[in-house]
């Protein structure tokens, strides 16, 4: 399958900075999340949940430090962090909505406890014994690391989201928009609610070695808020994310290439411009 996509990439894509096969593992790799970022996007920001997305990025701290732990108790087992860190992001997940649910305090400071006392479990259990710099790239990423196996996984991901999506979308909008008239309609809307929460802890782990822990949610938020600047509609406001998110993806893959810079800092600083360019555009309209 890779043979198949390094032939069709040298054929209609004879560039410089495609030359090497770490780059052509990057570019589909690009072209594998950035839709998926658009698309979840649009829901995290109508739903005003940027700071979850967050704090699904700072709970990969702990994620890793349970991982490690289990490694050097028991050193057979040979566990792949990206394992603990999804086991650790779907639990956070769930506790912050089992207790946003009690109304013992606003949302904002249920994920802000939640969020600081994870990233700090992480970073003491990982700096352990001056063990951190060893784990640093998680911060940042390394999109350029990505290997055939990786990008099997993201195609997994990739089609499932979208299957998902073309499924629940209807109904996960109505829930998160007006929940009342969803209830109406028989809608379970916590169903919905925990099973958008699962996704995004998903893709978001996921992606974090790749991304990076930093910027993860920047990706997330700023097509998405970039599209509803000008969007007049759901649907251009769906294809605008993703457009922007591809364009974002593309365009700083290749910038970072050329000026040796982190991809995923690169592809955000990329999709901060749009949201300039998008707000700016609004404010004529207006």
């Amino acid at each position: 399958m890779m043979h198949l996509w390094y032939s069709l990439v040298d054929l209609l894509l004879p560039f410089g900075w495609l030359q090497h096969a770490f780059m052509k593992n990057a570019l589909l790799g690009v072209l594998l999340v950035t839709p998926i970022f658009g698309l979840l996007g649009t829901m995290i920001v109508n739903n005003r949940m940027a700071f979850f997305s967050d704090s699904l990025g700072h709970s990969a701290l702990t994620g890793i430090a349970i991982g490690v732990i289990i490694g050097n108790a028991f050193p057979l087992l040979n566990i792949d962090p990206i394992w603990s860190m999804l086991f650790f992001s779907v639990l956070i997940t769930f506790a912050i909505l089992v207790v946003k649910e009690a109304n013992t305090a606003s949302t904002d400071t249920i994920i802000g406890v939640f969020s600081s006392t994870a990233v700090a479990l992480g970073i003491v259990i990982l700096s352990h014994n001056g063990g951190f710099s060893k784990y640093s790239v998680y911060l940042i990423g390394d999109l350029l690391s990505i290997s055939p196996s990786d990008l099997l996984t993201l195609g997994i991901v990739f089609l499932s989201v979208i299957v998902l999506w073309i499924v629940i979308f209807n109904k996960l909008l109505l829930a998160s928009m007006n929940p009342s008239l969803a209830r109406s309609r028989g809608i379970n809307v916590r169903l919905y609610e925990y099973l958008f929460a699962l996704i995004m802890a998903v893709i978001v782990t996921i992606s974090i070695q790749w991304v990076g822990i930093l910027i993860i949610s920047s990706l997330l938020i700023l097509p998405a808020a970039s599209s509803r600047n000008i969007a007049k509609n759901m649907r251009q406001y769906h294809v605008y994310s993703v457009l922007i998110a591809l364009i974002s993806g593309v365009s700083g893959l290749i910038l970072s290439y050329y000026w040796g810079t982190a991809t995923g800092a690169t592809i955000v600083l990329i999709s901060s411009a749009f949201f300039a360019v998008t707000l700016i555009m609004k404010l004529r309209l207006n």
